[in-house]
């Protein structure tokens, strides 16, 4: 049977029309001019000989500068329990989101989290879309894709849950993929290679050097649970399926929203015409310095014996035909260098001062202040003020975080009929810490109902400045005594998640003192009975003092109750 016979599977059908829509509003060339610009390939296509290609590549500094503000904040993931009906179980739902925050934690370091992030928010800036795919292997894996490779069925509507389905595209090896067709039970035959690759992202995506296939994936929502299917072009791999999950294991950042787009807008694309007319007229003051800056030699060859002379260092011109040489101007001459107009040089510069102003990202904004000649404090404002047109892109990123956290406790939900989390016990008399295993049930897992946040806490040069002299001043202060611990404890509540005085910091040292209040407590309770004890026995009489005496000596050590197993640990 001809290929051309065999039909197409549905999923085909479904990733050839978004391939024709993304196709007629530019995004696969919007693409690679974006990235082109980046990267520094700015003259791309042209051909042109007696003068280099001058650029002054401002698009790089600009996306360097604002993602770097974006990023240049620890972000913590902080889950709280909504469950307010069921009181009883409200303690426990506490103590489980305390834990997941350390899960979550883990997995953010596992899966090299504030890499992919970086990359994520980049993608973001260059090309309008930063896109997450998430996979389940023991625990959730994060995996970076190209805004090319994801295709959405409404267009128009930047929220993902609310999509109603979603495709993913992923080149791979034929060989691969026809191993995976067979570990699923479906015949590979018609898994060929193929040039699927002129919507890739990127110059370097066009050439593949192995034979490459397309497998697309599709999800959907059905009865508020995510099915997922995949296919390539003639064969079905995976049959439609519900997965259990709430949400779509996808998440974007936009670096700004766009009016009727699902894909945002990004820092690029407005920033090319100028950045081409720079370049232009770098160009073009190079070429009329090469040839009018310098003199030019005026020589009447007939007359000069030795022409190569003219073009050495010193070299000794001779002449022809006895002529004197107080006429050698009828000989050889030069023509002195010319001025080019200053208003050349003034249009390159403006240009590229004003977009950088504009862009948001001149001198003060990127911090070009003296550092010797004004105070952390007054760097960090003016900072600060600058960078409040970010707030929209801080937001975006948070938002994402946000979404993969409700992603990665729906999969841990759903994909395990229990989780184990790690809980730190201190003991209350010695004062040791030992990790126990709590295991959590998936039911309980839902029973929580546990919302997501996100906490900020800036890590900038001149905000570490801040918070070491914030801190110091609360410690001349004596806010860390024990008589003004209750006025601090007050004052951090009121403190924004994201300011610059440490507000984790400081609520991890609160918890700390209370748990050591809570050991003297304890200590000073057990002395307090221990000299009740002590005072009875000393004022009882010979009889009872020899009772006690007799009744201690005949108590056998009551043995130490064995922990429970992990397996026992249930809630």
């Amino acid at each position: 049977m001809e290929l051309e016979d065999i039909k197409k599977t549905d999923i085909w059908t479904l990733y050839e029309q978004s391939i024709a829509y993304c196709r007629l509003i530019g995004m696969y060339g919007d693409t690679d001019v974006n990235y082109r610009m980046y990267n520094g390939d700015q003259w791309y296509g042209l051909k042109i000989s007696g003068v280099e290609k001058v650029q002054y590549n401002f698009i790089k500094p600009i996306v360097k500068y604002k993602t770097g503000i974006v990023l240049s904040n620890l972000y913590a993931i902080n889950y709280s329990s909504e469950n307010f009906e069921n009181k009883e179980f409200r303690k426990n739902a506490e103590k489980i989101c305390k834990l997941l925050n350390k899960k979550a934690s883990q997995i953010w370091e596992k899966d090299y989290m504030d890499l992919k992030l970086r990359q994520v928010v980049k993608d973001a800036a260059i090309n309008d879309e930063g896109v997450m795919y998430v996979n389940y292997d023991n625990a959730p894996v994060n995996e970076v894709i190209n805004k090319n490779d994801i295709y959405f069925g409404n267009e128009n509507d930047s929220d993902i849950q609310k999509q109603p389905y979603i495709l993913i595209k992923q080149r791979k090896p034929v060989s691969e993929i026809q191993e995976y067709a067979k570990d699923n039970g479906v015949n590979s035959d018609y898994i060929i290679g193929d040039n699927d690759n002129i919507e890739g992202a990127g110059e370097d995506a066009k050439y593949e050097k192995d034979n490459m296939c397309t497998l697309v994936t599709k999800m959907y929502k059905k009865n508020g649970k995510v099915h997922f299917s995949q296919a390539t072009r003639y064969v079905d791999i995976k049959k439609d399926k519900d997965t259990g999950l709430s949400y779509y294991p996808v998440a974007h950042v936009l670096w700004e929203e766009r009016k009727g787009s699902a894909r945002g807008e990004g820092e690029v694309r407005h920033l090319i015409p100028n950045q081409l007319e720079t370049n232009k007229t770098a160009m073009r003051r190079a070429l009329t310095v090469k040839n009018t800056a310098y003199p030019q030699k005026i020589a009447n060859m007939d007359k000069i014996a030795n022409p190569s002379a003219v073009n050495e260092v010193g070299g000794v011109i001779k002449t022809r035909g006895g002529m004197s040489v107080d006429d050698v101007t009828k000989v050889f001459a030069s023509v002195p260098p010319s001025q080019m107009s200053p208003d050349v040089e003034r249009l390159q510069n403006e240009l590229i001062q004003s977009t950088r102003e504009l862009a948001g990202a001149g001198d003060i904004a990127t911090g070009q202040v003296n550092p010797e000649s004004a105070s952390g404090r007054a760097i960090l404002a003016v900072q600060q003020a600058s960078q409040q047109p970010l707030t929209e892109h801080l937001q975006y990123a948070k938002a994402f975080i946000e979404d993969l956290a409700r992603i990665w406790l729906d999969m841990l939900a759903t994909y395990n009929e229990s989780i184990d989390l790690e809980d730190e016990v201190t003991d209350a008399m010695t004062g040791q810490q030992t990790t126990e295993i709590l295991t959590v049930s998936s039911d309980t897992l839902r029973e929580v109902q546990a919302s997501v946040k996100v906490d900020i806490t800036p890590k900038g040069a001149f905000d570490k400045y801040a918070q070491e002299m914030s801190m110091e001043n609360l410690l001349t202060q004596g806010f860390f005594s024990t008589q003004r611990m209750p006025e601090l404890k007050l004052y951090v509540k009121t403190l924004d998640d994201d300011s610059v005085m440490p507000k984790q910091a400081l609520l991890d040292l609160i918890e700390e003192w209370d748990k050591e209040q809570e050991k003297i407590a304890l200590i000073n309770a057990q002395a307090q009975m221990m000299q009740q004890n002590a005072n009875q026995f000393l004022m009882g009489d010979v009889e009872s003092q020899a009772a006690q005496v007799a009744e201690a000596s005949n108590t056998p050590d009551e043995p130490n109750p064995e922990p429970l197993s992990d397996n026992e640990v249930q809630m």
